[in-house]
C-alpha cells in the first residue's frame, strides 16, 4: 500500500518532474515512474540535463501528468537521488514489470546506441 503523501500517483502512469537550472529556472520533464516501499524510480539518458540539475540541487516538485506533461495532480515536494548500480538494475526491474514491453523497446534501443542511463530515486517530502 502507498504512502499517503504518494496516493496522488497510485494508479498514474507519468509524472512530471520539475528541477531547477542555475538561473533558478524551473524546467518540467513528464517521465515514467515505479513505486516501492514510498520510493518512487524514474530512468533516464546519464547526460540528460535533469541529472546535471539533481546533481547541482537535489530538491525536486513532482505531480502526476499526462504522457505530454499536462499536470492533472497536485505538486509535492521531493528530494532526488542518482543510485548506484545494485539500486538501478531495482529499479529498472520494477519499471520493466510496470511498462512491459514498452521498456523492453527502450532497453533495446538503448543497448543499441550504446546509451548510457541512470535511474533516479524519489523521496516525497512529508
Amino acid at each position: 500500500m502507498p504512502r499517503p503523501n504518494l496516493a496522488p500517483f497510485v494508479g498514474q502512469r507519468y509524472l512530471n518532474l520539475e528541477s531547477v537550472k542555475r538561473d533558478g529556472t524551473s524546467i518540467q520533464t513528464p517521465v515514467w515512474f515505479a513505486e516501492e516501499q514510498g520510493v518512487l524510480y524514474i530512468y533516464t539518458l546519464a547526460n540528460a540535463g535533469k541529472v546535471r540539475r539533481i546533481r547541482r540541487h537535489p530538491r525536486i516538485r513532482i505531480a502526476p501528468c499526462t504522457m505530454r506533461g499536462t499536470v492533472i495532480g497536485p505538486w509535492v515536494e521531493a528530494d532526488a537521488t542518482i543510485v548506484d548500480a545494485t539500486t538501478a538494475a531495482h529499479g529498472h526491474a520494477l519499471l520493466r514489470h510496470k511498462y512491459g514491453w514498452m521498456k523492453g523497446i527502450g532497453d533495446l534501443f538503448s543497448r543499441l546506441l550504446h546509451r548510457e542511463r541512470v535511474v533516479i530515486a524519489i523521496r516525497v517530502l512529508a
